[in-house]
Parts: C-alpha cells; sequence; structure tokens
C-alpha cells in the first residue's frame, strides 16, 4: 500500500505547484546561459585561430555543441564542449558548465593520445595552475563536475612531484576552474580569460 503522505503536498510546494512565474523565470535564466555560451563559442573559435595554438585538426574540427538536463545531482545544468573530440579512449575537450545553484566551471580534460601529447606542457606550468586557481581532477572516474574533495583538489595543495605524478600516471586529466554565481556579470569575460590561459598552456 502505498504511503499517502509521501504524495501530499507541503504548504510550499501547494504554492509552487499553482505557480507558473518561477519555472518561466528558470526557463528565461537557462536561455540566457544558452546564449551566453554561444557567444562564448564564438570568442573560443576566435582564440584558437588567432592565437598560433597548434590544436589536433580533429579536436578544431568539431563545432561547439550546448546541451542541458534536469538532473545532474539533482539540479539543472547546461553545458557547452568546445572544442571537442571524443573519439573512444582519446578525448581533448575544453567543457563550460553551469550549474544551477552552485556555479560555473570550465575543464580541460585530455585522456588517450591528447594526453600523452599535453602531460608534459601541464607539468611544466603548475606555477600557472596555481595562480589562476586551478583544480586537479583526483577521481578514478573521469565524469563526475562537482567540485567536492573526493572529486577535485586545488592545485596548489600539490608539491611539485605529486603534481607530475597524478598527471602522468593517471589515465585522464582533468584540470578545472570555478567561479560563483554571483559574479554573473562578470562571468563572460572570467570565461573567456579561462580559456585563453588553457590554450597557453598546451601550446606547442
Amino acid at each position: 500500500m502505498n504511503d499517502i503522505s509521501k504524495l501530499t503536498l507541503s504548504d510550499e510546494e501547494q504554492q509552487l505547484v499553482n505557480n507558473s512565474d518561477w519555472i518561466l523565470t528558470k526557463r528565461n535564466i537557462i536561455d540566457k546561459v544558452y546564449h551566453l555560451f554561444g557567444n562564448l563559442a564564438a570568442t573560443m573559435k576566435i582564440t584558437i585561430e588567432d592565437g598560433g595554438h597548434q590544436l589536433p585538426a580533429e579536436v578544431i574540427r568539431a563545432t561547439a555543441k550546448i546541451s542541458n538536463g534536469e538532473n545532474y545531482l539533482k539540479l539543472p545544468y547546461v553545458m557547452l564542449d568546445y572544442p571537442r573530440c571524443f573519439d573512444g579512449e582519446n578525448i581533448f575537450a575544453v567543457r563550460t558548465m553551469f550549474w544551477w545553484g552552485n556555479f560555473f566551471s570550465m575543464t580541460l580534460q585530455l585522456s588517450g593520445v591528447y594526453k600523452k601529447m599535453f602531460a608534459e606542457h601541464i607539468c611544466n606550468n603548475q606555477i600557472r595552475l596555481v595562480q589562476n586557481n586551478f583544480f586537479l581532477c583526483i577521481n578514478e572516474d573521469e565524469w563526475h563536475h562537482h567540485f567536492e574533495e573526493n572529486n577535485y583538489r586545488s592545485v596548489k595543495q600539490f608539491d611539485e612531484k605529486e603534481f607530475s605524478q597524478v598527471v602522468r600516471e593517471k589515465k585522464f586529466i582533468k584540470l578545472s576552474v570555478k567561479f560563483a554565481l554571483n559574479e554573473w556579470k562578470n562571468i563572460s569575460g572570467a570565461l573567456e580569460q579561462s580559456f585563453t590561459g588553457m590554450m597557453e598552456l598546451i601550446k606547442t
């Protein structure tokens, strides 16, 4: 027999179910994130083309992809993947994420041939990563995006030997930077700056 209490709305839920304004406001915010990410992708493309960044052809060939969902750890999100190449074990991606109630983030994700290609550049740029408040993924699963201590550690917490060991020995590299949602007014410039920094990090 079903527990009827699980189906009964609280007073707050009853108010929300009768109020369409909040859900329309949510949709408007998501639309603005899509617009923000569309503009960001265009700027990224210019940065790649004008900055002398020798990225593999298959990475820059793919167009930007923006997607969204309702349930990353029960909360809505929007993701921009650009530049990107997801080819089985070989991944090169810059993933920009808006996660409702949490943060904006930008992540450089490398595995397979791309990890081998750029790992040494990353090891040589630990100081730059510290200066720009980057985090390094320590999880064995590369598809988590939260910044809890079992997933990311600040690069400043690693000494040179430990940082190099994680970068070289793990099957993948994920370097991320995050921004609070109350930084919304400045987020466009902050994300553009982070992307430029990422490209300089792996510049060959």
